[in-house]
């Protein structure tokens, strides 16, 4: 599994979510259709952790078992 942020990033613009704003090393992308909202923590050039990533996907109501 891919734990870039970059990865996720591509997901979440796949889904729906537009880019709002960012600040310091976070993201925060916004989806206008289920309102609702995440941040993405882009740390240079390191992977996130696994459970992070996860969670993100989960507060953005993305099943895991979706992606290929």
């Amino acid at each position: 599994m891919n734990l870039s942020p970059n990865h996720l990033i591509k997901i979440l613009l796949q889904y729906g979510f537009i880019f709002k704003l960012s600040k310091g090393s976070h993201q925060l992308y916004f989806n206008p259709v289920t309102n609702k909202t995440v941040i993405v923590p882009v740390h240079g050039g390191k992977d996130m952790k696994k459970g992070t990533f996860l969670a993100i996907l989960k507060q953005a109501g993305i099943d895991k078992n979706e992606l290929d």
